[in-house]
C-alpha cells in the first residue's frame, strides 16, 4: 500500500530548477562547469577521446615508432586537434595548422575535416565534429548533476565573427543545447571580476549607490587567441568600455620556435603526412618545443634535444626574440583597446592577465609596462580557470532562480557595414558599439543614370576592402524612380536587439520604399562575393552621401 503513495509523492515532487552550463573547447581538455549555489564546478573531457570514438580508431596511423619518440597514442591524438576553436573559424584549407587532421575541398563556407580509418578516409565537417563532442560534454554534465541540460553559455574569441558565432550555435542545436550567451573570453573575465566586486562591497557593508568607479584591464591569451578588454564598475554597474582581439596565441609562439629550431620542419608538411614516420615526427618535434617554453617560464634556459645525438641550448632571450613580432601584436592590441575605450592608462585600477600564456614573464611583463607597472589582480587559483568560471557566473546571473545581481553592458566584436564607394567597407555599427543599439544609418545615392536598383551587400570586420572582411549576406532596393546619379537618397539602418540580433533596413526617400531584412546570423547558407560581382558587376553599386546634405 505504500507503494503507490510513494510514486504518487514522487510524481508530485517539483520539478528540478535549469541549470546553465559554461563550455569552454578553447582548452585542453576542454571543460564545462555549473554554478552550485555559490562556488563553480568545473569538469573536463579529453577531446582525443571523443575523436576516437567518433572515428571508431586512430590506431593504425600511429606505429610503435611514437612510444620511442616519447610520444603517446593518447598525446598524439591531443595535438591533433587540441585547438578545436580554430577548426570552427577556419574558412579555408588550412591543413598545415593542423599536422594530423586535414581540410580538404576548398570551401570557403563549410570546410572539411578527415581521417584516415583503416585506410579509408572518413570526413565530417567542423562543425559536426563540435556538435558530436558537446553530445559528450552534456552527457557527462548530465551523469554529474543527475538532471538534464539544455542551457549553455559558450565561451568564444572577440574576433570570432558572426558566421563563426553561427556556427557554434548550430554545434550546440545538433547537441541539444540552447545558447543563453556567447560570450566572449574576457568578457566573462569581466563579468567574474564584477562578481567579487560587488561580494567585497556586500561583505564591507558598502552601499551599491555609492561604490567608487574602478577600472579593469583584462588580457587573456590562450593557444590561438589574445583577447583585452576594458571593463568599469560603478554604483553597481558593469559596462565593458572596449574589447580587442587577434587570432595570435600560444600557437604561434610554438610554431615560431619549431621553425626556429628545426629549419625543416614546414616541408614535413609539403610531404606525404598520412605516413607513419612523418606523423610521429611532428607530434614528437611539438612535444618537444612545448615543453621547452613550459620550462622557460621558470627557467633562463633548457637544453632541447634536436636529435638523439644532438642538444643545445635553449635561452629565454632567444625565445622571446624569436616571437618579437608576436609580442608586439600583442601590445598593441592592449594600446588599441585602451585607447578605443578613451580612458587614461594613470585610470585603470586592476590588471587582470589570465589564458594558458599568462605564466609567460614575456606577456607579463609587457602587460605591465604598458600599465604603468601595476602588478596583475589575482581572481583565483588557477589563472586558466578563470574564464570558464566567468561563464558560470554568466549562467548564474540568466538563472531565473539564481541569487546573483549583476549588470554587465556589452558591446559589439566587429564592425559591421556594407560596400559602396566602388570596393570599400563602410562601417554602420562600428566595433565595441554598445548593444543593443539602434537607428544606425548611413545615406547612400547611385553611381548610374537611370538606376532602378540597389545591391545592399552587409559586411563585418575591421578591414577597409570588403575581401578583407566577412560577407554576411545581402538584398536588393528595386522600383528605384529612373533619375540622374546621386539624385535618389537611399539610408540604410542597422541595428542589433538585446539577443545581438542584427537587423539591416534600407529606405528610399522619394517615393517612400523601404526593405528590411532581419537575422543575419542565420548562416546556413553561404554567400560569396566572387559571385555576387560576377552576377551584378557594379550595376547596382551605390556611394555615400553626407548625411547633412
Amino acid at each position: 500500500m505504500t507503494e503507490p503513495a510513494s510514486i504518487e509523492e514522487e510524481n508530485s515532487s517539483p520539478p528540478l530548477p535549469e541549470i546553465t552550463l559554461g563550455i569552454d573547447i578553447g582548452r585542453s581538455p576542454c571543460c564545462v562547469s555549473v554554478w552550485n549555489g555559490s562556488r563553480v564546478e568545473i569538469w573536463k573531457e579529453s577531446i582525443n577521446e571523443m575523436i576516437k570514438r567518433y572515428f571508431e580508431t586512430f590506431d593504425h596511423v600511429f606505429t610503435d615508432g611514437a612510444s620511442s619518440s616519447n610520444v603517446s597514442l593518447s598525446q598524439a591524438h591531443e595535438d591533433a586537434v587540441s585547438n578545436l576553436k580554430d577548426l570552427i573559424s577556419a574558412l579555408f584549407n588550412e591543413s598545415a595548422n593542423f599536422p594530423f587532421l586535414m581540410h580538404t575541398l576548398d570551401i570557403k563556407i563549410r570546410p572539411f575535416v578527415a581521417a584516415f580509418v583503416n585506410k579509408v578516409c572518413k570526413s565530417t565537417t567542423a562543425v559536426e565534429l563540435l556538435g558530436n563532442f558537446l553530445v559528450n560534454l552534456k552527457e557527462m554534465a548530465e551523469t554529474e548533476l543527475k538532471q538534464p541540460i539544455r542551457n549553455v553559455v559558450f565561451i568564444i574569441p572577440v574576433s570570432f565573427s558572426r558566421l563563426q558565432q553561427t556556427r557554434i550555435r548550430i554545434a550546440c542545436e545538433m547537441a541539444g543545447l540552447k545558447v543563453i550567451r556567447l560570450m566572449p573570453e574576457p568578457t566573462a573575465v569581466a563579468l567574474l571580476y564584477a562578481h567579487q566586486q560587488l561580494h567585497a562591497s556586500a561583505s564591507s557593508h558598502e552601499d551599491m549607490d555609492n561604490e567608487s568607479k574602478k577600472i579593469a584591464l583584462i588580457f587573456n591569451m590562450d593557444a590561438g587567441y589574445c583577447d583585452v578588454a576594458i571593463i568599469a564598475t560603478e554604483k553597481g554597474k558593469r559596462q565593458i568600455k572596449a574589447l580587442a582581439g587577434s587570432a595570435i596565441g600560444g600557437e604561434d609562439l610554438l610554431g615560431n620556435m619549431m621553425c626556429h629550431l628545426f629549419p625543416d620542419y614546414e616541408n614535413i608538411f609539403k610531404r606525404n603526412v598520412h605516413r607513419d614516420t612523418e606523423i610521429t615526427r611532428m607530434a614528437s618535434l611539438r612535444s618537444i618545443v612545448h615543453n621547452a617554453i613550459t620550462k622557460l617560464s621558470s627557467e633562463a634556459s633548457v637544453k632541447v634535444y634536436l636529435t638523439s645525438l644532438n642538444r643545445r641550448d635553449v635561452t629565454r632571450e632567444e625565445f622571446e626574440e624569436v616571437n618579437k613580432e608576436v609580442f608586439e601584436n600583442c601590445e598593441k592590441l592592449i594600446i588599441q583597446c585602451i585607447q578605443d575605450a578613451k580612458i587614461e592608462v594613470e585610470n585603470i585600477n586592476d590588471v587582470i592577465i589570465v589564458g594558458g600564456c599568462c605564466n609567460i614573464p614575456r606577456v607579463e611583463s609587457l602587460v605591465t609596462k604598458i600599465c604603468k607597472g601595476k602588478k596583475p589582480y589575482k581572481l583565483g587559483v588557477n589563472p586558466l580557470d578563470d574564464v570558464l568560471r566567468g561563464a558560470t557566473v554568466a549562467g548564474a546571473v540568466n538563472d531565473p532562480s539564481g541569487d546573483l545581481d549583476l549588470l554587465t553592458s556589452q558591446v559589439t566584436l566587429l564592425a559591421i557595414g556594407i560596400r559602396a564607394d566602388g570596393n570599400k567597407f563602410v562601417p554602420i555599427i562600428p566595433r565595441n558599439t554598445p548593444v543593443p543599439t539602434m537607428n544606425s544609418d548611413i545615406l547612400l545615392t547611385t553611381i548610374h543614370d537611370n538606376q532602378t536598383a540597389a545591391l545592399i551587400v552587409v559586411y563585418e570586420g575591421e578591414g577597409q576592402k570588403v575581401e578583407e572582411n566577412q560577407l554576411l549576406g545581402y538584398f536588393k532596393l528595386t522600383e528605384i524612380p529612373k533619375a540622374p546619379k546621386g539624385f535618389p537618397k537611399i539610408i540604410v539602418s542597422m541595428d542589433i536587439d538585446d539577443k545581438s540580433a542584427l537587423r539591416v533596413t534600407a529606405f528610399l526617400e522619394m517615393p517612400p520604399i523601404s526593405v528590411e531584412v532581419r537575422n543575419y546570423d542565420a548562416g546556413r547558407i553561404g554567400y560569396c562575393d566572387e559571385s555576387l560581382i560576377r552576377k551584378h558587376g557594379d550595376r547596382m553599386d551605390l556611394v555615400t552621401l553626407d548625411l547633412e546634405e
